[in-house]
């Protein structure tokens, strides 16, 4: 089997880290909502319009402490990582949006605020990629060119981010490999760099009995099938965490044990789904015969 293209320096595979940033951002009545927040690590969610104070709190935990601590362990390894970021959450922790500019990082797009899109319109829906953009360009010093929707979207969001100035969409979990994709009334196909929900750190939240020590085995386990087949063809991996999950202190190390593993291997290109979709971009002739 021959690859489709080589990662830069012949890299096995491309490793990208995706953090989402959505505290602060989530559904919430002290910020307007018809409702509380319904993911919950309690999993404690009523349709009454009243305030959660303590899943509140659980997101807050991320912005207090998990953040600083990812970062701590980012550093650490000298891991570049991509940010997928409400917008309003970096509003409201600075500190967040400094060092992803510090580190030369890459602020992607996760909304607005972390809220369902696919309810809007198409002139809200662009006003909400509008906000978003100028947002983290305000927070950050640049502008997102990846975008990662709250679970659902419309058959709009492709065609809007185009228009909008974006280069790729992560929206897809159907490979292991970047490749380009046709957008519903546009005549341009979009990259499309593909996110991965089996190996997030979200299943420690929504599978109480999923524990740290599985999430890492999992991990280790994607990398390890991903690396292998890295010699023969075109693999990258995706690694989803969320500063409230796994930035907590029975958690973190299973990231800390992650970055050990795969720090041990040759041939791992660490790199941002932006440098990615990039990279992809000029290897790959878009269909129809056009080089970028």
């Amino acid at each position: 089997m021959t690859k489709d293209y080589e990662w830069p320096g012949n890299a096995r595979l491309a490793m990208s880290i995706v953090v989402n940033v959505e505290e602060g951002s989530e559904y919430s009545v002290k910020d307007g909502d018809k409702g509380m927040e319904p993911v919950d690590e309690l999993q404690v969610h009523l349709k009454k319009p009243m305030r959660n104070y303590g899943n509140e709190s659980n997101y807050q935990y991320g912005i207090n402490e998990g953040g600083p601590r990812i970062i701590r362990l980012l550093d650490e390894y000298g891991v570049r990582a991509t940010w997928t970021a409400a917008a309003v959450s970096l509003e409201r922790a600075p500190y967040l949006a400094k060092a992803i500019a510090a580190r030369g990082d890459e602020a992607c797009s996760h909304g607005y605020r972390w809220v369902h899109q696919f309810r809007m319109n198409e002139a809200q829906e662009r006003q909400f990629i509008q906000d978003a953009v100028a947002s983290i360009e305000k927070t950050t010093g640049q502008r997102p060119y990846g975008w990662l929707s709250r679970y659902l979207l419309t058959e709009n969001t492709r065609r809007l981010l185009q228009e909008e100035g974006f280069l790729y969409h992560m929206d897809d979990y159907s490979g292991d490999k970047p490749f380009w994709d046709a957008v519903e009334g546009s005549q341009e196909p979009m990259v499309i760099v593909p996110y991965a929900l089996d190996s997030n750190d979200m299943k420690m939240w929504v599978a109480p009995s999923y524990t740290p020590e599985a999430w890492l085995k999992y991990a280790k386990d994607t990398f390890d099938v991903l690396y292998e087949e890295g010699e023969t063809q075109t693999r990258m991996m995706s690694l989803g965490l969320h500063l409230r999950i796994i930035g907590r202190p029975g958690r973190i190390w299973a990231l800390k044990a992650f970055f050990e593993y795969v720090k041990s291997k040759p041939g791992v290109w660490f790199a941002t789904r932006q440098d990615i979709a990039t990279h992809f971009q000029k290897q790959v002739t878009k269909p129809g015969g056009h080089d970028e």
